[in-house]
């Protein structure tokens, strides 16, 4: 009886143990399985600030930290920025400032020698035709005295003669005295504004003097005006350094890495984080060459990280490599002599993960991964 037992239980435990490699020898026939695993991610960046350096003030965010797209995660201290800004701005409202100081001077120049010009211009034209009148009175006077002159010789010999009385004479005598006073008097006036044109001449070339003038002023404003555009470029340099005193996230994600503390000085292009993409991990299994067959694109996989061993990922095969992983190793075997020991060659293999919890995932983390075969 007790043998009939043990041969029972024996052969029970045989049937258990067939059961449990049949479903083994099966589950390996149906998938690959391998513990070369990696959470890997497409997104590892360092950032740190662009064209500025200076001192740490504040880093918002530690190892761990999730953050969002254009946050402010660090700061460094911009007191010299700002200053420099102030100087500038300053400086720039200053140059302004003179600038419409010769504008207004340029036009009320500009409008006095306009108005200048207008009179000069009036005053030359009255004086032509008033002398061209005084010379035609000239003219006529000079004709009367010609006259004159010729009954004054006359009457003076007849009243040598005892011809005609004395008084009338004396008459046509004061009539050439006068028309000769008038001839003068003519002359006079011509000599005056012969004088008053030249005067007037003068204030011609006082209207080009401030023409050379009214230049001179315009060439101080256009030099005030490239100096402005100079100094507003640097504003705007200074401006955006200061912008670029605050260091912003480029994607939503996680903080992977602290590599500066505040009061650290650190150069432009200095990394200050590491910073992995949201959603970006990815499963990196190096297979074995062995194991290669049935693996295709699109096969989905199973995956079980050490850190979290009742938690299962799902995934799908998203690339094979076209070569292994040795050979983009730091020292590639040398086989050009034949001599090797002959290892199973890694092929790496990047499983997209399609189900589970991506925030307990970490750049690093190793596991299982079985992956179903076609």
């Amino acid at each position: 009886m007790k043998k009939s037992i043990g041969l029972f239980v024996v052969l029970v435990l045989i049937l258990i143990f067939a059961f449990f490699a049949f479903t083994w020898i099966e589950h390996r026939m149906k998938y690959v399985i391998s513990d070369a695993v990696f959470v890997e991610t497409d997104y590892l960046s360092n950032v740190g600030f662009n064209r500025v350096s200076g001192k740490i003030i504040q880093l918002y965010k530690k190892e761990g930290d999730l953050v969002k797209a254009d946050e402010t995660i660090a700061k460094i201290d911009d007191t010299d920025y700002k200053i420099q800004l102030e100087n500038i701005n300053y400086e720039i409202e200053s140059l302004k400032k003179q600038k419409s100081q010769l504008e207004n001077q340029l036009s009320r120049i500009i409008q006095e020698n306009e108005l200048n010009q207008k009179i000069t211009s009036l005053t030359t034209q009255e004086i032509d035709k008033k002398i061209e009148s005084l010379s035609a009175q000239k003219s006529q006077v000079e004709a009367q005295i010609e006259k004159a002159k010729k009954d004054e010789e006359r009457y003076r010999n007849l009243l040598e003669k005892g011809l005609v009385p004395k008084a009338k004479y004396e008459e046509i005598n004061t009539q050439l005295k006068v028309l000769l006073d008038q001839k003068k008097a003519i002359e006079k006036s011509i000599s005056e504004l012969n004088v008053s044109k030249a005067k007037s001449k003068e204030s011609v070339e006082l209207v080009k003097t401030q023409g050379q003038v009214s230049k001179e002023i315009q060439d101080q404003i256009s030099a005030l005006e490239n100096k402005i555009l100079a100094l507003t470029k640097q504003k705007e340099d200074l401006e955006n350094q200061i912008k670029y005193t605050e260091l912003k996230s480029p994607y939503n994600g996680i903080i992977a890495k602290k590599y500066v503390s505040i009061g650290d000085i650190v150069k432009a292009g200095q990394p200050v984080y590491a910073i992995v993409k949201e959603n970006s991990f990815y499963i990196k299994v190096l297979l074995e060459e062995t194991k290669l067959s049935g693996v295709k694109v699109g096969n989905k996989a199973y995956i079980k990280l050490d850190a979290y061993p009742d938690k299962t990922f799902e995934g799908e095969v998203e690339s094979i490599d076209i070569a292994s992983a040795a050979k983009f190793a730091l020292v590639p075997r040398d086989i050009s002599a034949g001599e090797f020991t002959k290892l199973a060659q890694r092929i790496p293999v990047k499983i997209r993960i399609t189900k589970g919890d991506m925030s307990l995932l970490r750049v690093g983390l190793g596991g299982e991964v079985e992956i179903e075969k076609k």
